[in-house]
């Protein structure tokens, strides 16, 4: 299998690689969710699912055919921000990107078991090990993003229990009635 032939036939097989890549991705959920997730295909119904195929989608174009990695983050992000905010730890949420490794070794299993497994499938697979790396750092973003709101969540809270409590003056509001004072 030559270059040209490891990347038509991931090309060929694009649609059945990411098909069996998203099933994959489900199939990380609980059964219940992972049935829903596969059944319904309206993306209003069902955002999570058609984020996930957009992004992986735009992975999958990137692995091939390469990508700026500013660009491949975006797709990246379009799968990680959903599953950073959902109760996984931080490898199951980016599992994701080696389920990519076996779908391709699934879907391409004759072409690897009648010509071997070639150097360039073993390249493509670092390629994905690479954008696990990149994965990771937009977990983190993602995750650092979250705890800050998070944070201000709470720091708003909090000050409004204590201005209830009265045990704390809006200095926005004491300034302006001393202006007001001041002006008579």
């Amino acid at each position: 299998m030559t270059r040209m032939d490891l990347q038509g036939f991931l090309s060929e097989k694009r649609h059945l690689v990411l098909e069996r890549w998203l099933n994959l991705i489900f199939e990380t959920y609980p059964p219940e969710t992972a049935r829903f997730l596969k059944r319904e295909k309206d993306r209003f119904a069902n955002p999570v699912a058609y984020e996930f195929h957009e992004g992986i989608k735009g992975i999958y174009e990137a692995l091939l055919y390469g990508m700026e990695p500013d660009r491949v983050s975006y797709f990246l992000d379009r799968v990680i921000s959903i599953r950073a905010i959902q109760d996984f730890l931080p490898s199951g949420a980016l599992t994701f990107i080696f389920l990519l490794k076996t779908a391709i070794r699934k879907e391409l299993e004759k072409e690897i078991r009648e010509k071997g497994v070639p150097e360039e499938l073993l390249e493509i697979e670092s390629r994905i090990d690479g954008l696990a790396l990149l994965c990771f750092d937009v977990y983190m973003r993602r995750r650092e993003k979250l705890y800050e709101l998070r944070v201000d969540e709470v720091k708003r809270r909090v000050s409004g229990l204590l201005r209830m409590a009265g045990l704390v003056v809006d200095l926005d509001q004491k300034n302006n009635k001393e202006v007001k004072a001041n002006e008579f």
